[in-house]
């Protein structure tokens, strides 16, 4: 029974005859009895005792959640707050008004409105708010939860009409942080604090989305045009810088090519001009041979040779074993003069030789200086066969 009292209680919390609620459900309860029992005054008298004192302590009792606050009326007049916990009113007379403590969300029903820039638009938010003074939002405002909606919808419109259309879209911190400081100041003088507001969804309407998709496929397909067009670039810059390289590659490679050919030439001019001159050495030599040849069978005993041959059997003669010739000033090779040397490169020949075809170069060398040998040899055969036949 207590129970069924108690929860008609919780249901008509807030009103005067909500609270005397319990008592009817007492007198009906007292009035099954009877019927059940019968008419015995005492006993009639007992239940009805009861019952008005079970209604009296429902009635004078008040149970405050700990996260609420109740404002507490008596005959009308504001009393107190009650604070969480157990608190005894006057019975019968008392009304009590649940304020709930904690954050509280408050939907914004969605609302139309016209930017600054002309288009419709659709938005919704959701408003987190606290009671800070329940005294204040008991005594100033008749329903702050509807207050606040009320407010949040008239400030939502405002700020999308002082608004752009891509300002809209784009800058929802910028709404959210308008909004809030719009309902601050109303909000405060209720007691009530408006912790953040959260706009949920802006949207055009469907010839603005319309429109708005068209211009987004427009601007991709532009930057695809652009990046395509830069990739374009790209590999043709790439390509032409390749072009370019291997251009240069092969032009030093062709150039390289060149000198090196040029230093082959300059080198096989320098030997075949060494080998010409030592064959015109060779030949005068054998010259002299012939003429000393053609001496040596005169029966003269007495006879003059030409200071070249003189100069060219004392190069020759000296290396001959126990021969007493002494060196002299001989026959001397033509020099080259010092813009045919600097084309050819024959001051550097030696370093040429010996980087391009060293190997080739010594085998001509070789060859050459065997040439020499030869010459040599038959020179000094020559003059003992002359000598011998002068004696």
């Amino acid at each position: 029974m207590s129970s069924i009292f108690r929860e008609l209680g919780r249901r008509s919390a807030g009103s005067v005859p909500g609270r005397l609620l319990p008592a009817a459900a007492a007198v009906v309860a007292l009035i099954l009895v009877v019927a059940t029992f019968g008419t015995d005054p005492t006993t009639v008298a007992g239940m009805v005792a009861l019952a008005l004192a079970v209604t009296t302590v429902y009635s004078a009792v008040e149970v405050v959640n700990a996260y609420e606050k109740r404002a507490l009326t008596v005959f009308g007049e504001y009393r107190t707050l009650l604070e969480p916990g157990i608190s005894f009113v006057p019975p019968f007379v008392s009304k009590t008004y649940t304020f709930d403590m904690r954050t509280q969300t408050i939907d914004v029903p969605k609302q139309e409105a016209i930017t600054r820039d002309n288009s419709p638009v659709t938005a919704d938010a959701v408003v987190y708010i606290r009671v800070m003074d329940a005294k204040r939002a008991f005594l100033e405002v008749d329903n702050y939860k509807k207050a606040v909606s009320d407010l949040a919808q008239t400030t939502l419109r405002a700020v999308l009409g002082d608004m752009d259309l891509d300002d809209t879209l784009s800058e929802r911190e910028v709404i959210n942080r308008r909004i809030n400081e719009e309902l601050d100041a109303p909000t405060d003088e209720w007691g009530i604090r408006v912790e953040s507001v959260e706009v949920r969804s802006v949207k055009p309407s469907r010839d603005v989305e319309d429109a708005m998709e068209q211009q987004s496929s427009a601007e991709r397909r532009r930057r695809a045009m652009i990046l395509e067009a830069q990739g374009q670039r790209r590999s043709a810059i790439e390509t032409a810088q390749g072009e370019q390289q291997s251009n240069v590659i092969s032009a030093q490679g062709e150039k390289q090519a060149s000198v090196l050919r040029a230093q082959g030439d300059a080198v096989a001019t320098v030997l075949r001009a060494r080998a010409s001159e030592s064959m015109g050495e060779r030949a005068i030599v054998d010259r002299g041979l012939e003429s000393l040849e053609r001496i040596g069978t005169s029966p003269s005993s007495t006879f003059v040779l030409p200071q070249e041959l003189t100069s060219l059997l004392g190069r020759y003669g000296r290396g001959l074993t126990g021969s007493d010739v002494q060196e002299s000033a001989g026959l001397e090779s033509l020099e080259f003069d010092a813009e045919t040397r600097k084309l050819l490169g024959l001051d550097d020949i030696d370093e040429i030789i010996a980087a391009v075809e060293d190997a080739e170069a010594g085998d001509a060398v070789g060859d050459l200086d065997g040439r020499e040998g030869e010459a040599a040899a038959d020179v000094d055969l020559n003059l003992e066969e002359s000598y011998e036949s002068t004696r």
